[in-house]
């Protein structure tokens, strides 16, 4: 149960989105009180509960981690919208919702007859957000895909990569993870509406847009400068040098940022100001980005004799701009996210105790509660009998029909 007093304690939310961008969305809302029932269908499952890595390495729908961390304390349904009865169902729960929330691609809400506009006719004041790729209008509006089409769409994968090498782009659907940002500060400013009003809205939030939005300098340099922003592998325009450099140890790397003739004294006087950093080519920046190579090999001639976590103290302490590269396993022992409690430890019925992620902010009167994610269909009793008020004989006999799953 949520926790009365938290920030969004009075919000009903019906999360019907399936892999990262709309489950996310909803958890944020849950972990700050929200009551969000997560429907899916084994027919429709939530594809990110057959994402790797599982639990212990173990298959299984209720043991995959990016589901488990990304629907914290949501409530489970399984509700069939193909069978006979599954939309008139649906339909009581959007009654029963302030907020109604997919990221299907257009057309398909409305193919079940859950669109905005068959929505208003239960619940006039429903706040309904649709977070499709390219939007809910226009010619891409029904093209299907995922976050990892969606970067090269919005431009992130050609300058990521090396001048020498075809692009890259990033390991993860990085748009996935711009969108819900912008989703949810549309829908609660949408309800700050409704709170003033009385009246609800439909939010078309396109996933390629806001991912746009993290290009700016690069759209700008084309608009002003027609110039394209090429592939610099871990090299800067305006900063050299500029890398991640090999430490001792095994695979361990430290990233290293110097923008001005300033903080490269400073640099220098860190290594101990060798006879190489004296050469008058390294003595500008223009010199040191003409000659970045051989600046690089001499940093790391430095730095691979040193642990990472050495390298970017000393660094640091002198101003200029370093950081270890950290892994996974890092990550638990980084001192910064231990005094801020980051991680959560929290038992879940099939992977046992593990550790989730706390809110990256902290609300000093109505704090985050992260509770652990539900199983498949858990909360059916739950939500159709306690919320929705059906009876056993109801419940049963939708269960029999194939409705509830």
């Amino acid at each position: 149960m949520t926790e009365k007093g938290q920030a969004l304690c009075d919000i009903k939310f019906l999360d019907f989105g399936m892999s990262i961008t709309g489950p996310i969305v909803g958890k944020y809302f849950s972990d700050h009180g929200a009551i969000v029932v997560k429907v899916e269908s084994k027919e429709r499952i939530d594809i990110s509960r057959t994402y790797v890595p599982m639990a212990g390495n173990i298959p299984g729908i209720n043991r995959c981690g990016w589901f488990d961390q990304y629907n914290t304390g949501k409530y489970s349904i399984g509700l069939n919208l193909n069978r006979p009865g599954g939309i008139e169902l649906a339909k009581t729960l959007v009654a029963w919702a302030d907020v109604v929330s997919d990221n299907f691609t257009a057309g398909m809400m409305e193919k079940w007859g859950l669109g905005y506009q068959d929505l208003v006719k239960i619940k006039p004041n429903i706040v309904m957000i649709s977070m499709g790729l390219f939007g809910q209008t226009g010619p891409l509006a029904r093209q299907s895909g995922f976050g990892t089409m969606m970067q090269a769409a919005a431009g992130f994968t050609y300058p990521i990569g090396w001048p020498d090498r075809p692009p890259t782009g990033t390991s993860c659907p990085y748009t996935d993870f711009i969108g819900i940002w912008y989703a949810i500060v549309a829908i609660l400013s949408a309800l700050d509406y409704r709170s003033r009003t009385g009246k609800g809205q439909y939010i078309d939030l396109s996933q390629h847009e806001s991912g746009i939005t993290f290009l700016s300098p690069a759209i700008l340099d084309c608009t002003i400068n027609d110039r394209i922003v090429p592939s610099m592998g871990n090299r800067s325009s305006y900063a050299a040098p500029h890398g991640a450099y090999r430490c001792a140890g095994d695979d361990r790397w430290c990233v290293i940022a110097v923008s001005n003739d300033e903080e490269w004294q400073a640099f220098c006087q860190v290594l101990g100001n060798p006879e190489w950093t004296e050469d008058v080519k390294f003595a500008t920046h223009l010199g040191r980005k003409k000659n970045e190579d051989e600046l690089d090999k001499m940093i790391e001639g430095w730095t691979s004799r040193k642990p990472a976590e050495e390298v970017m103290l000393k660094l640091q302490e002198a101003g200029v701009p370093a950081g270890v590269v950290e892994t996974g396993e890092d990550f638990h022992k980084d001192p910064q996210l231990t005094h801020r409690n980051r991680f959560v430890r929290l038992d879940h019925p099939e992977m046992g105790v593990h550790v989730y992620e706390d809110s990256s902010w902290r609300l000093s009167k109505t704090p985050a509660e992260i509770r652990r994610s539900p199983l498949f269909a858990e909360h059916n009793e739950y939500v159709y009998k306690k919320i929705l008020g059906l009876s056993d004989e109801e419940l049963a006999g939708l269960l029999v029909s194939g409705v509830l799953e």
